[in-house]
Formats: structure tokens, C-alpha cells, sequence
């Protein structure tokens, strides 16, 4: 097959290219925008061969329907998706969520293209602390952000050019992913970053926040798993049962990194930070025979640690600009 992947210089877009690359043999072209949060170095190392870069916009019509017209398929992970960023400037958020998935739509249905969504668990809003329930497949939305609700509505209008029109379309909604090649704003990289140059992490509000962890490899394997194998029109939610607070993760990163486990600073709260995310994918387990690799975070974790560890060339230039933006929120 020939694969369109939408955002695939970001970082679970790049770590799906890695995978098909590796786990398949079909070409991939990337489209993507090369916004701060995207990276060209995350798809060096790959061969040329199989591997075509396109640098350009979800929302430039003309440009998206002359590379629909020659995929195969559509798997798009492109999005504006740090909370933080959209709260402080909603407008690109729509733009790319909304109106770059429209212009995709459109060029999917012009060309009979099977198509992918990647979404996020966070499009459901959240949960108690203390509460056994988890979300799926029929969980109401109820969106608490500029970056959910935006992600929210592209689900939505998935839906319904598959209804209104045959779009051959499937959706996913993921949790919260870590792994390689993650830009050092996300949680999860920024405090790996920040020990291994000498400085506290920092931790929102007391940490009590729970996420559901998953490797982005699991997730894109998952993401093969369903575009091989999945029914059209249906979502499948993927999760590997990965939930842990933001305390323990932090302290987690700190033993794995061989520092204090009370290392860290707290800072002030994220407006709105929703409480608690849970995914049961047993609908993609059950249904298409998924399973996740990294069952165990822990090792996932380390293995990412290590990652970083490795690669500083590739997170050090972003490093900067970061934590001064960071700062300037006093956070």
C-alpha cells in the first residue's frame, strides 16, 4: 500500500512512520507542517525508498488532494494538541483540528480513500479520582478544553461523512502516549529533560491527576491493527491499562534517573485540568486481537529514559525555548 500519513514529523506520527517502515512494506509520504512541534530529524535513519516528505499544510486543499489522489490510504495524526497552547491561543487548534480535517474529508471523498482518525481520550472529559468506571466506545463527550473540543468536533465530522457521504472511515481514540521522539513541552519528556540537565521537575497543582499511559508503539501498532482489520465507521479506543497518577509518575522518572524521589517542585495548577483518564479497549482486544507490548510502564518508562538519554541532539535545540516559555507562565 501506499500510506498519506498527516503529521507524521511529530511525535506519535513519526513513531507510526517507524513502525510501518519496520513492520510492513508499504511507502509512506508524510505531510506535514513542520510546526514547532514537528520534526524532520524524527524520520532520519529511514530509507528513501520507502519514504517520501512533503512539507505543507492540512488545510492547503489543492496540495491535499493531489497527495489523496495518490494513497491508497489516509492515516492522520496531524493536530495542534498541548493543552496549555490552547488555552493561551485557541485559534490554530481550530484551524488544524477542524478545518484540516474537513479539507482531508473532502479529498477522501473525492477519491474513494480509506481513511484513519487518530483522536484522544480526552475528547470524553474526565472522571473522579475515586471512580471504577472507564471510558469507551459509547462514553459521552463532554470536552473541557480549546484542544479537546476541537479534537471532539473532528471526530464528529468523521462520523458524519461516513454517514452523509461513504467515506470508508475509522476512528481511534487514544490515551496518553509516551515513547521517542516526544517534544519536550509534554509532561513526561519535559521532566526526563530537566533532570538530565541538572534541574527539578515540576509538577502542576499536588499531582493527583491520572493518566493512562500507553508506549507509542503499542499505539501504533494498534493503528495498523485497525486500518488492516477494522470496520468501517466504527471507533476503537486503545489503551494499554497504564493509569498512574502525575506524583508517581515524576517520582518514578526520578529513581529511574537514579535522583531523590521527592526531587521536584510543585507549581500552580493547569485551568480546568481534568481529573482522571481511563481507557477499556477491550473492543480492539476482543475484536481485531490487539495487544499492547509494553504491558508493563515501568519498562516502558526506562525504555524512553534511556531514549532521551541517547538522543540529547535531538531534544537539546528544543530545550531551551521551552522551559523560557514555561517560565514566563511561572510555571
Amino acid at each position: 500500500m501506499h500510506l498519506l500519513v498527516t503529521g507524521g514529523a511529530g511525535f506519535i506520527g513519526s513513531n507510526f512512520v517507524h513502525h510501518v517502515i519496520a513492520h510492513t512494506d508499504h511507502h509512506v509520504t508524510v505531510l506535514d507542517k513542520l510546526t514547532y512541534a514537528g520534526n524532520r530529524a524524527s524520520l532520519e535513519g529511514l530509507p528513501d525508498a520507502r519514504l517520501t516528505f512533503v512539507q505543507g499544510d492540512i488545510c492547503d486543499a489543492a496540495l491535499v488532494d493531489e497527495l489523496v489522489a495518490a494513497a491508497d490510504a489516509v492515516v492522520h495524526y496531524a493536530a495542534e494538541s498541548h493543552n496549555d497552547n490552547s488555552l493561551d491561543d485557541p485559534r490554530p487548534f481550530v484551524d488544524t483540528n477542524i478545518m484540516g480535517t474537513f479539507t482531508l474529508l473532502e479529498a477522501v471523498r473525492r477519491h474513494g480513500t480509506r481513511f484513519h482518525h487518530i483522536s484522544t481520550d480526552e475528547v470524553y472529559g474526565d472522571l473522579e479520582l475515586d471512580d471504577p468506571a472507564r471510558f469507551t466506545e459509547t462514553t459521552q463527550y463532554n470536552p473541557s478544553s480549546p484542544y479537546s473540543s476541537t479534537k471532539a468536533g473532528s471526530d464528529l465530522l468523521v462520523r458524519a461523512w461516513v454517514r452523509s457521504f461513504g467515506v470508508r472511515a475509522t476512528i481511534s481514540n487514544c490515551s496518553n502516549n509516551y515513547g521517542p521522539y516526544q517534544h519536550v513541552e509534554k509532561f513526561i519528556p519535559r521532566q526526563i529533560t530537566n533532570v538530565l540537565r541538572g534541574e527539578r521537575p515540576k509538577l502542576y497543582g499536588s499531582g493527583e491527576n491520572v493518566r493512562d499511559w500507553i508506549h507509542a508503539d503499542d499505539h501504533s501498532a494498534a493503528v495498523l491493527t485497525i486500518l488492516d482489520r477494522g470496520t468501517i465507521g466504527e471507533t476503537y479506543l486503545i489503551g494499554a491499562d497504564g493509569e498512574k497518577n502525575n506524583k508517581d509518575v515524576v517520582e518514578l522518572i526520578l529513581t529511574t534517573l537514579g535522583q531523590p524521589a521527592d526531587a521536584y517542585d510543585h507549581v500552580t495548577d493547569r485551568p480546568g485540568h481534568d481529573l482522571r483518564y481511563a481507557i477499556d479497549s477491550s473492543k480492539l482486544r476482543r475484536e481485531l486481537g490487539w495487544a499492547p507490548r509494553f504491558s508493563d510502564f515501568t519498562a516502558g518508562l526506562a525504555d524512553t529514559v534511556q531514549w532521551y538519554r541517547d538522543n540529547e541532539a535531538w531534544w537539546a535545540p528544543q530545550k531551551d525555548a521551552t522551559e523560557a516559555r514555561y517560565r514566563a507562565q511561572g510555571q
